[in-house]
């Protein structure tokens, strides 16, 4: 969880969450994306991005990634 690697893998992992959330957000709303609350759609994205950060944290008690089976190697 110190290293630079585990931190880059995290923040990968929670900028494709984030971006999952944000577009399953918009493509629940039926009305049109003008029509959007985007309060609501950020709230709900800012603590899906969250709880993945936190997620990656409770996890890498396992191991050396940000997931329970994953092993993060430095980039050559």
């Amino acid at each position: 969880m110190f290293t630079k690697a585990f931190w880059l893998a995290t923040a990968e992992r929670t900028v494709r969450t984030a971006a999952q959330t944000l577009i399953a957000t918009l493509g629940l709303d039926t009305t049109g994306v003008l029509d959007v609350d985007w309060g609501q759609g950020l709230a709900l994205t800012g603590s899906a991005a969250l709880l993945a950060v936190l997620t990656a944290i409770t996890a890498s008690g396992s191991g050396e990634g940000p997931g329970l089976t994953e092993t993060v190697r430095a980039r050559t």
